[in-house]
């Protein structure tokens, strides 16, 4: 495709597509990146908590079948340059994860959720930055909510280093402000070696953790990720001259349970979604109404949300 540039071809009905949007910038060489400033998708009039509700309302999709937007870029992906070995580095906006932040996308990755595969890191943070930059930048929403980058905490790098990944866990508090009014740290969290995924939010304010596991069973699964978490909370508290007035509260959510042993990934990236759409940062015990199950619609909404974004943003 690139090799048409200033030049006359025939090009194929079937790349047609007049309802897509115009991109804001060109296409980015590999090595180049993604500007930062490339703006969202979504307008930045619509409500807080509603844009990602509405954000793949047009895209046709039925539960097992790929979508047109997936296949579209499922085409592109096939006469690119990834399914011979190339990939794609691409900037996020300091915003998302309290610095800067560089992900490289390759053919695995792609495939991940073109085949409905166990995710990995690349992917949940890529989905990540699409709810940042639909849903969050510009609006309120960015002193509500925050990510943690799952390449710096996980089970792998706990075992290895724990002193550090506190300390990174403590900078990244950090670096969103004084953190005395109610706000949610997501942290999606990886057992290690490309392990089970579950979903830690911390409210700092309120010394509250919630635990967000599409199985059964709770944090004690993990003892060494709670005493980090426990540990970097007391650390961040003293270094801003916090009081602590009670102990941490971890609560475990019943959350919807995936039933089969690849939609970990898939579920962490959805309940954080919930959690954003909602505007909520008390998060019940008994999760939310709206969502008590998940369906595979819910979860193929998710990849048609990702692939329009990854085509908006001239990423492949």
């Amino acid at each position: 495709m690139r090799d048409a540039v200033e030049s006359f071809v025939g090009w194929p009905s079937d790349l047609i597509f007049p309802d897509a949007e115009t991109p804001t910038r060109p296409t980015h060489k590999v090595g180049k990146g993604i500007s930062r400033r490339i703006e969202s998708v979504a307008s930045q009039k619509e409500v807080p908590g509603r844009k990602l509700k509405s954000a793949a309302k047009d895209i046709p999709t039925t539960s097992g079948t790929k979508s047109q937007i997936m296949m579209r870029l499922e085409k592109m992906v096939d006469e690119s340059d990834i399914m011979h070995g190339a990939i794609r580095s691409i900037d996020f906006d300091e915003g998302v994860f309290g610095a800067a932040h560089f992900e490289i996308i390759a053919k695995e990755d792609m495939q991940q959720f073109f085949e409905h595969d166990e995710l990995g890191i690349t992917v949940i943070h890529t989905y990540i930055w699409y709810m940042y930059v639909t849903l969050m930048r510009g609006t309120e929403l960015c002193n509500r909510f925050n990510f943690i980058a799952a390449s710096r905490i996980n089970a792998t790098l706990i075992t290895k280093n724990p002193t550090s990944v506190k300390n990174d866990l403590v900078d990244r508090f950090m670096a969103a402000g004084d953190n005395t009014t109610p706000s949610l740290y997501f942290l999606p969290f990886n057992s290690g070696n490309g392990g089970h995924w579950v979903l830690v939010a911390m409210d700092l304010s309120r010394l509250i953790v919630y635990y967000l596991d599409s199985l059964s069973g709770d944090w004690s699964k993990y003892p060494s990720m709670k005493k980090t978490v426990d540990a970097a909370i007391i650390k961040f508290r003293s270094k801003k001259n916090y009081r602590n007035r009670k102990d941490i509260t971890w609560v475990r959510v019943q959350c919807p349970q995936q039933n089969n042993s690849v939609d970990c990934g898939f579920f962490v990236l959805r309940f954080m979604r919930d959690i954003i759409a909602l505007n909520r940062i008390d998060i019940p015990k008994m999760y939310f109404e709206e969502y008590k199950s998940y369906s595979r619609a819910h979860l193929d909404e998710m990849k048609d949300e990702l692939c329009q974004f990854i085509v908006d943003q001239r990423i492949i």
